[in-house]
């Protein structure tokens, strides 16, 4: 289902005309001459948004705003965005479209268990599923057997939190009499093997939905379900580029996801750089939406690891946890810095009983071969590891000491 199909599904020609004419109204409001090429814009970064705090970047008076939003503020302040009602019109509507894509419908009773309050997420598939006109269920983060009860009793058909929350939520369930049909899973990287396991635990189609609350908030880009693998970016109101993360040059290959607003009023950004790493998906999709596509995230530029001189992203590493048929979902990833050379050690947990020592040594096989650096590997029985019920799941962790940093977990 397309939920704007006359924006969703524009012809190209159609569509390049209304980015340029909007490129043509925004590059202005930057103090850039308007035929300037994107290209030669400058960069916009998040230290800019972050120096400007509270209200330094506003391009309209604050009593024209009606809503502001944060980061999460773990590396200082926080970053404030805010919104016009036209703002939060579009955050809807990008919304509405991200859930009909993962197989939302109107007649949908959906359960939104994202936070609510200064972080999008919560607000941002509210407000979406309203607009779509499915019934929404605010149940915010946490409350685990609340949360199942609410999905048993009101006969939920879409799930829209973490991927983490979701897969602690199907290890709970127990019997419970729950049948979801989608889930709209964001806020965190995850892979495709955690897919495989949300999908087989759930019984649904399980769709990636990215934004980020300097650009908009979830609703950026999103999966469909029968293009699963690439997301659509919403590019009548979000333009993508993808650059080299040393050189900002375009590439054509791997590189760090760039996005300008078209449309926001109160808060616009001038290829803001995400951090994010990812590439362009060429072709058409079947679901019929023409927007470009980008691959899932390989991960961030600063949340890479640096492992005795290799570079590591966490998911690769799930990639391989999750795809073992003898472990859960839950793992941890120890940085170890108390020798010379950085350790890199990795926790899972068996998805039943079974022999931890041979698993061990065969999990830390494939790490070795999929990372090509030493790895300590440490499989402990069910339900050991640490659970979070609020907010993204951790799953690095740093060792300086003698201390553990899971058992303060």
């Amino acid at each position: 289902m397309l939920f704007q199909p006359e924006l969703e599904a524009q012809s190209e020609d159609e569509r390049e005309t209304m980015q340029r004419e909007r490129l043509h109204a925004l590059l202005p409001r930057f103090g850039v001459d308007p035929d300037t090429a994107l290209t030669d814009a400058p960069f916009t970064v998040k230290s800019q948004l972050r120096d400007a705090y509270p209200f330094g970047l506003l391009q309209v008076p604050l009593e024209q705003t009606v809503r502001v939003h944060a980061s999460s503020g773990t590396r200082g302040k926080p970053t404030i965005v805010a919104y016009t009602r036209a703002d939060l019109d579009v955050f809807a509507d990008v919304c509405a479209r991200s859930i009909a894509a993962a197989g939302g419908t109107p007649d949908d009773v959906l359960h939104v268990a994202y936070g609510y309050g200064l972080f999008t997420g919560g607000l941002g598939l509210h407000y979406g599923g309203e607009r779509l006109g499915a019934t929404v269920v605010p149940a915010s983060g946490g409350n685990t057997a609340l949360q199942l009860q609410l999905l048993e009793d009101l006969r939920a058909v879409g799930l829209c939190c973490t991927p983490s929350f979701a897969l602690l939520l199907a290890e709970r369930a127990g019997g419970r009499n729950i049948h979801l049909r989608y889930g709209v899973f964001g806020a965190e990287p995850w892979s495709e093997a955690m897919r495989e396991k949300l999908e087989s635990a759930w019984g649904i189609d399980a769709c990636d939905i990215y934004g980020l609350s300097e650009v908009m908030g979830p609703g950026v880009a999103a999966e469909c379900r029968e293009g699963k693998g690439a997301l659509h970016v919403f590019d009548d109101h979000f333009l993508p580029e993808i650059v080299d993360p040393e050189s900002g040059e375009p590439t054509d290959g791997l590189g760090e996801l760039v996005l300008t607003t078209l449309t926001k009023e109160a808060l616009p950004v001038l290829r803001y750089r995400t951090g994010d790493i990812t590439q362009f998906v060429d072709g058409a999709c079947a679901c019929g939406r023409t927007h470009r596509r980008i691959a899932r995230f390989s991960g961030r530029v600063d949340d890479m690891l640096i492992v005795r001189g290799v570079n590591v992203f966490p998911s690769e590493i799930e990639e391989v946890i999750l795809e073992h048929p003898a472990l859960g979902g839950q793992y941890a990833i120890v940085i170890d810095r108390r020798a010379a050379m950085t350790n890199l050690e990795v926790r899972c947990e068996l998805e039943r009983s079974g022999e931890p020592d041979a698993i061990a040594a065969n999990v830390q096989q494939r790490l070795e071969e999929r990372l090509r650096v030493r790895t300590d590997v440490v499989v402990l029985p069910p339900g050991t590891l640490p659970r979070q019920e609020i907010g993204k799941a951790k799953r690095v962790w740093d060792r300086v000491d003698e201390r553990d940093p899971l058992l303060s977990a």
